[in-house]
């Protein structure tokens, strides 16, 4: 089955999303079975009654569509509802909606002589149609099959295409998925001009930092974030969205940055320079959104441009950030039509500002439009609200209940009474605040009690997480619909993110609802909620992370980070200090696995800052973690007796499990020293593998034993290194614990191809390749490409070792990882055989320099079946 084409499409660095169009009721059976279909391929079907209910109908569906790369069209007899001033079906507005270049496979159902006229019409026009592939069917299991044979030969298409002589320019890195570009719900308007202006000025090169300035409610994030999505040709090495609304500590902006780009901060390596490492070189824009609050560490991005001029820089801000190499771009309100103008039709259709308002009134209420009648109170809204965009989209959120005409009313009414009362605000900014004053008070007394304890949530949130924060609150009960009401207010966004339905707050929102709850008294109350629902589910991810639900953890915990970063902040704040050392300590493994240490030391220094009364367990972990870089970067006598202090301490508060943990890292810690004591840190390690393997630690034993192995490895004993490495295998794999079987796994395949037995180190390694593909761990994945690298430079194969170990280069440059010499096994082989076949080897690495991760996976693995989705 064929269908038009598009140039190339998506490697499985995202998931594909099929957006599927029918009736609902008619065809709800053969909805299931393409659902299916299109999950059974690892893909992501994209179908209303999944998504963001509270979004007017034409609205969501318009918004999927723009997300969407393939087109699904499944028609029976019904030609579908046509709503209230609308000339044509949903069904038909869906097919219309969707581009001309997506791919469209089309399924009709045989009919008994009872399909509508209109439908019929639509169908003979999509069989006109050269862009569409269409086949009968007859029932929901024969659709099903149609479906995944179509989408499967679909993509084997497109990948061929792909591979073909003349690609399409590279994509860059697979970004995380909290660093990709967030794709809008709602169409831009009114922003080509500073689009462009934008566009130049990245172009350009001229200044590392391009700013956009302006008060909150402008659209800086919006602009940046189409300026983003508007210049991927421009970095051929990646686009990073870096959001730091809920970032409020300046010594937090590297982690942030390091996690949006995948570096790990294990402690090894000072943060900075792993992060000056990998962008170095690299043709990459950062997107940080929201800096304002973090100004003070403003100067980190002169260091960061220093020594990597090729990345650039863009920020939104609502102050200027006065460093070096910054080019300020203010960002004003939408042009609206002068005051001193005739308000006639023809002028609101030419202003931006009045364009907006009538867009999101057409999605408050379909069927709106601008005419004679009402263009004047449109253009009269506008110009109160000086074009900008926050405050107009609130305004024709009213129009579910209100006219333009009444809206301006309320508006000429009500807005100079509430700016008269924060006159200590910029011109635009006390507008702003007042418009949202004038819209929440239209809501219900409970529904505006929740939208300002909402405040307390850190980017985004969960249902489940609201529902946790409403016992005793006055809309306890009612989480759902209030939502939904704020939700068509405008007040509040609606997403989803891996599957689940996730709300947020735009910054403005969320500052003002805080302002509001602490005015109100209940800011502690609400902060204390939020830190004990979190609390809960720490306590309740936590175990998993030492066995077989360790990947499903850390991508729960990663999803929820910035509201874990702010339960600590809550709890330190409320001078809960006991109970944010547990909170720290619980997560010990996730922080190790994700890479998070230096975030976590910036609380634990401020918990010890406050010299408040703390137990003797949270003053050993916060010493514990405010150790843990020092241990690796400026090792010393007093590091070494700081983390013997720890010992102590966890040992007088009865926590043995975590007195054996800090004995292991006072031991690694002797053996960063000028003159290490390899006696004495072998003999602590051995002592601290026996009491974890009597308490029943696994994780910690595991992790341990190859502590051990890499220490026996450089004292010269291959023998007693793998079999520590067999050891720490042997323990994470009957435990499930991925990230201690990747890491033990790759140094035992490195062992096994330095003793030559090949074949048994490619087996290793095809195996940790797949266990750090599973975790997400890229470095885990480097190491596994540097094996199967030194496997095909052993068999004589000079084009895979090139492209292989060219491949891992660039994963490692990238996160900012480079490898201890002394484990580096791959390149003897690899120049061994460079020696041998030097333009094999040549010709691989100039392949494999362009590879993304899932490329790099499938070239490695070829012919097996991987589950790529997140790559």
């Amino acid at each position: 089955m064929g269908a038009g084409t598009r140039p190339v499409i998506r490697t499985p660095d995202q998931r594909i999303r099929v957006f599927v169009s029918s009736t609902l009721r008619e065809l709800a059976d053969e909805r299931g079975a393409v659902r299916a279909a299109v999950e059974r391929l690892h893909l992501a079907p994209v179908m209303f009654e999944l998504g963001a209910r509270p979004h007017p109908p034409r609205a969501l569906y318009r918004s999927y569509l723009a997300q969407s790369d393939v087109f699904i069209g499944v028609y029976g007899d019904s030609y579908g509802w046509v709503a209230p001033d609308e000339e044509i079906s949903g069904l038909e507005d869906e097919y219309r909606l969707a581009p001309p270049d997506m791919p469209k496979l089309i399924y009709i159902r045989a009919s008994g002589g009872t399909r509508e006229p209109r439908l019929t019409a639509l169908i003979d026009r999509i069989r006109s149609d050269d862009t569409a592939a269409y086949l009968p069917f007859h029932d929901a299991t024969e659709l099903g099959d149609h479906v995944a044979r179509d989408l499967a030969t679909l993509l084997a298409e497109r990948f061929d295409q792909s591979r073909g002589e003349e690609p399409a320019p590279a994509a860059g890195p697979a970004a995380s998925l909290v660093s990709r570009v967030p794709v809008p719900y709602t169409r831009t308007i009114g922003r080509r001009r500073e689009l462009a202006d934008v566009r130049e000025l990245l172009a350009s090169g001229d200044q590392r930092v391009l700013s956009l300035i302006g008060p909150g409610g402008t659209g800086k994030s919006r602009l940046a974030i189409e300026a983003a999505r508007e210049t991927e040709d421009l970095f051929p090495d990646g686009t990073y969205f870096v959001p730091l609304e809920g970032v409020l500590e300046p010594q937090l902006l590297l982690p942030t940055i390091g996690f949006a780009l995948g570096i790990r901060d294990n402690g090894e390596a000072a943060l900075e320079e792993r992060i000056s490492r990998a962008l170095a070189d690299r043709r990459v824009l950062l997107v940080l959104d929201n800096f304002e609050q973090i100004v003070d560490a403003a100067p980190v991005l002169v260091r960061l441009y220093t020594v990597a001029p090729m990345a650039s820089f863009l920020v939104t801000s609502r102050i200027v950030l006065r460093i070096r190499g910054e080019q300020v771009y203010e960002v004003g309100g939408l042009v609206a039509p002068g005051a001193d103008a005739p308000a006639t039709l023809q002028r609101a259709r030419r202003s931006a500002a009045c364009l907006l308002f009538a867009d999101r009134a057409q999605a408050a209420k379909p069927g709106f439009e601008l005419t004679e009648d009402n263009a004047a109170a449109v253009i009269a809204i506008c110009r109160r609200l000086e074009g900008l965009p926050l405050a107009i989209e609130l305004a024709a959120a009213k129009m579910r209940l209100l006219a333009p005409q009444g809206v301006a009313d309320r508006l000429e009414r009500s807005l100079p009474l509430l700016t008269a009362g924060v006159r200590d605000l910029p011109d635009r900014h006390r507008t702003m605040r007042a418009t949202i004053d004038w819209g929440v008070s239209l809501l219900p007394a409970h529904d505006r009690d929740l939208l300002e304890d909402l405040g307390v949530f850190a980017t985004r949130f969960t249902l489940e997480a609201v529902e946790a924060i409403s016992p005793g609150r006055s809309w306890e009960g009612g989480s759902l619909d209030g939502l939904a009401a704020l939700v068509d207010a405008s007040l509040v966004t609606q997403t989803e993110v891996e599957g689940r339905a996730v709300f947020s707050l735009l910054a403005i929102v969320r500052e003002y609802a805080l302002d509001h709850l602490k005015t109100r008294g209940d800011a502690d109350r609400m902060r204390a909620a939020h830190a004990d629902h979190y609390l809960a589910l720490v306590a309740r991810l936590a175990p998993a992370l030492r066995g077989a639900g360790q990947a499903d953890a850390v991508a729960a915990l990663g999803l929820e980070l910035p509201n874990l970063r702010a339960a600590v902040r809550h709890l330190v704040y409320t001078d809960r200090l006991d109970d944010a050392g547990d909170f720290a300590w619980d997560l010990l493994i996730y922080w190790w696995i994700a890479g998070l240490f230096g975030g976590v030391r910036v609380w634990m220094l401020e918990l010890l800052g406050k010299e408040r009364p703390i137990s003797s367990h949270t003053r050993a972990v916060a010493w514990f973690f405010a150790l843990w870089g020092e241990m690796w970067q400026r090792p010393s006598a007093e590091v070494v007796a700081g983390l013997a202090e720890c010992v102590r301490l966890f040992e007088g508060s009865g926590d043995a499990d975590a007195a054996a943990m800090s004995l292991a890292a006072r031991a690694t810690a002797r053996l960063q020293m000028p003159d290490p004591d390899l006696a004495t840190a072998t003999r602590e390690l051995n002592d601290a593998v026996a009491r974890l393997h009597e308490l029943g630690n696994g994780w910690g034993e595991a992790i341990t034993e190859v502590s051990l192995g890499r220490l026996a490895w450089l004292s010269g004993s291959r023998t007693d290194a793998l079999e520590h490495f067999n050891t720490a295998t042997g323990i994470a794999d009957g435990a499930g614990d991925l990230f201690t079987l990747s890491v033990a796994g790759n140094h035992r395949a490195r062992i096994l191809l330095a003793r030559g037995e090949v074949d048994a180190a490619e087996e290793g390694c095809v195996r940790t390749l797949l266990v750090s593909i599973r975790l997400h761990h890229e470095e885990g994945i480097a190491y596994g490409l540097e094996g199967l690298c030194a496997v095909a430079a052993a068999r004589g194969d000079g084009r895979r070792a090139g492209l292989l170990s060219a491949a891992a280069a660039g994963i490692r440059h990238r996160i900012g990882v480079f490898d201890v010499e002394a484990f580096t096994v791959h390149t003897p082989q690899l120049d061994a055989m460079r020696a041998a076949d030097p333009e094999a080897v040549a010709a691989g690495e100039r392949e494999g320099a362009d590879l993304t991760v899932a490329e790099a996976i499938a070239a490695a693995l070829p012919g097996r079946e991987v589950d790529l989705t997140g790559w």
